[in-house]
């Protein structure tokens, strides 16, 4: 009983913020979830073209979002992600000639990292965090957002999704740093790996406000949050 009225009350608080807090989400954009129910996010498509540039770091062994933006919009994608597994993983798969591997990841500088990687096989992704399910080190290449837009020769970034195991707190205040226009950012927030995550999650989506962007859209496990660029809107 307890636990059926604690879970009501977190679903209440929930729709109050996202209604009247620091959630609150834009009731206009019309967001549709792009991927499967694990790797998906939410996505106003309506701000696509084909020719738009879309980034995605943090691939796994997952490129369901992927291969629907281009089904919908048959637009570039950059796909990012050190991991081996990945790595190895995305050499099997019959690509779309719009999807371009990058097998480094992206950090808040460029250099050889450590990576911690699962300690469960049937698992994919690592982490530069270190936590007790990840074991084995590995040394990758990572770059920062600035190296990644020389090397691509790339202005502007329509879509930039993240799912990068906690190291979005860093990379999001070097992607703010950046004078380059971005229309949407995608986070999956992983403030369950961090400490004082709940804060930290606050704290980025305070930045994110502040650079002009507003909540379109949060998933059903509070998790995957999308943010569109105002000066769309104009």
């Amino acid at each position: 009983m307890f636990k059926k009225i604690n879970r009501i009350i977190k679903h209440l608080q929930i729709k109050f913020t996202r209604r009247f807090g620091y959630l609150r989400i834009s009731e206009k954009l019309n967001p549709v979830w792009y991927g499967n129910k694990y790797g998906g996010f939410y996505i106003c498509p309506q701000f696509l073209t084909p020719n738009s540039i879309v980034y995605s770091f943090g691939i796994g062994e997952d490129i369901t979002f992927d291969n629907e933006v281009i089904e919908n919009h048959n637009c570039n994608i950059f796909g990012f992600d050190p991991t081996p597994k990945s790595i190895k993983w995305i050499t099997s798969q019959n690509l779309s000639s719009k999807f371009h591997f990058l097998a480094y990841g992206i950090s808040n500088k460029s250099g050889i990292t450590v990576f911690y990687l699962p300690k469960n096989t049937e698992y994919v992704s690592g982490s530069i965090l270190i936590r007790n399910e990840l074991n084995e080190k590995v040394s990758v290449q990572m770059k920062s957002i600035n190296d990644i837009l020389n090397e691509l020769g790339h202005k502007n970034i329509d879509v930039l999704k993240m799912d990068i195991e906690g190291s979005e707190y860093d990379v999001l205040d070097d992607i703010m740093n950046t004078p380059i226009f971005i229309g949407q950012i995608l986070i999956e927030f992983h403030d369950r790996f961090v400490e004082n995550g709940k804060t930290k999650t606050r704290e980025a989506i305070k930045k994110l406000k502040a650079h002009g962007y507003i909540i379109s859209s949060i998933s059903e496990s509070n998790e995957e949050f999308s943010f569109v660029n105002k000066r769309l809107l104009k």
